[in-house]
């Protein structure tokens, strides 16, 4: 299911990546984004497991593991997205219908064909890359 998981995900590690000598807190993150800062916590504890930020249980704050450049955002969103597929396709349609049969595996083909398309560009853009724009 798209939803603005990716969006906020780049927005934490930009704020981190325009603060790299100092830890940034939930409640700071939280807002810049407007959100609540259980929020923030969340997805920061998803892009902690997948490498791209630091922090410890006791210290408030958190630093980018890595250099913006060396972030791209493809492995932002696999980190915050992991197993899940971009789309998703209804479940038990009806098998006596032609168009409930066929469904499932006619629309798996495209939609696999365009999240390969989407991960593609993701992978031709680093966080750094994406900073440039946001001070542009």
């Amino acid at each position: 299911m798209i939803n603005s998981r990716l969006s906020v995900a780049i927005h934490i590690l930009s704020l981190l990546a325009s603060h790299p000598r100092e830890r940034v807190t939930s409640e700071y993150i939280a807002g810049s984004v407007q959100t609540n800062p259980v929020v923030i916590r969340r997805l920061s504890s998803l892009l902690r497991k997948a490498g791209l930020i630091e922090s410890a249980p006791g210290i408030p704050g958190a630093l980018l593991a890595k250099p913006p450049e060396a972030i791209t955002l493809l492995e932002v969103y696999e980190a915050v997205f992991a197993e899940e597929n971009l789309f998703s396709i209804h479940s038990g349609p009806n098998p006596g219908c032609p168009i409930g049969q066929n469904i499932q595996r006619t629309l798996n083909a495209s939609f696999e064909r365009a999240e390969q398309a989407m991960k593609n560009e993701l992978a031709r853009q680093t966080l750094a890359e994406t900073m440039e724009h946001l001070f542009a």
